[in-house]
């Protein structure tokens, strides 16, 4: 079993304690490419084809060549049998511009285990403090080089907005919009439940469109939940029956307090968090 998987989109698997990255890449000099990131788990990537998806319409967003699936699907194959079925992993799919002066995207895979901070928050839930992104919810309409909707390696301000958090006591951050809508979490998609209805804000209001929120509604439809996309404020969260940080890797994180108010949850126990780990199982 290894501890660390490396792999470029030629199906080569490369030492993971060797340098990759020419110094000049872009996405080392800007952080000009996009990403992936899944969980590995039972020796399978769980909804690959969705994020294969959504790294195409990150790629068409920044202007990089069209990703080549067929290529990532064969070199997922290779790292998920180099990664074993024994454990579970987080599996990157990384795609820069490439070097300055070429023309040749920089492509590769990697894959680690799940931080233990993952297992702690699926067990335990997070506290939670809202910050301003400092957008408004039309900025992704009006801006489109702003690229609000693509996963890129950009994340200089997410990870900025994690430390703020741990600096004041708490776990994560979902982001609010310059008129206070709620938007996301540096690393999640926000998810609601009110009664039987599960809402998370609309893609439109500039928000990455979440894979396992998506598979989520996918299966919640047929489990006797109403799904839909809804503009929410702080306001609704904290009246909720129930709220998610929902991501690939972590799955659904109940978050117990917000901004230092310990939140009540109406939903039974357990019920959502089955609910995604189902769907991110059938996902394809």
């Amino acid at each position: 079993m290894a501890e660390r998987v490396l792999v470029t989109l030629d199906g080569e698997v490369r030492d993971a304690d060797a340098p990759l990255l020419h110094a000049d890449d872009f996405g080392v000099l800007r952080g000009d490419g996009v990403f992936e990131t899944l969980l590995v788990r039972g020796g399978r990537a769980r909804a690959l084809e969705l994020h294969l998806a959504r790294l195409a319409a990150s790629a068409a967003a920044a202007q990089l060549p069209e990703p080549d699936r067929d290529d990532w699907r064969l070199a997922v194959d290779v790292a998920l049998e180099q990664w074993g079925a024994e454990q579970e992993g987080v599996l990157r799919l990384v795609y820069t511009r490439g070097r300055e002066g070429a023309d040749t995207p920089t492509a590769f895979l990697l894959v680690t285990p799940v931080a233990e901070r993952v297992g702690i928050a699926r067990r335990d839930g997070v506290s939670v403090v809202t910050l301003e992104r400092g957008f408004s919810t039309d900025l992704a309409q009006k801006a489109p080089w702003q690229l609000l909707g693509a996963k890129t390696l950009s994340y200089a301000t997410n990870m900025a907005a994690l430390r703020h958090a741990e600096s004041v006591g708490a776990d994560d951050v979902i982001f609010v919009s310059a008129e206070g809508y709620v938007l996301e979490g540096p690393r999640s998609t926000v998810l609601v439940a009110r009664g039987r209805t599960l809402l998370t804000p609309p893609p439109e209001q500039g928000i990455l469109p979440g894979t396992t929120q998506q598979a989520l509604f996918d299966l919640a439809g047929e489990r006797d939940f109403t799904v839909r996309y809804e503009p929410l404020r702080p306001a609704d969260l904290v009246v909720a029956d129930g709220l998610w940080l929902i991501s690939s890797v972590a799955l659904a994180v109940r978050v117990h307090t917000l901004n230092g108010h310990a939140l009540v949850s109406r939903v039974q126990e357990g019920e959502i968090e089955g609910l995604v780990d189902e769907a991110v199982d059938a996902a394809s």
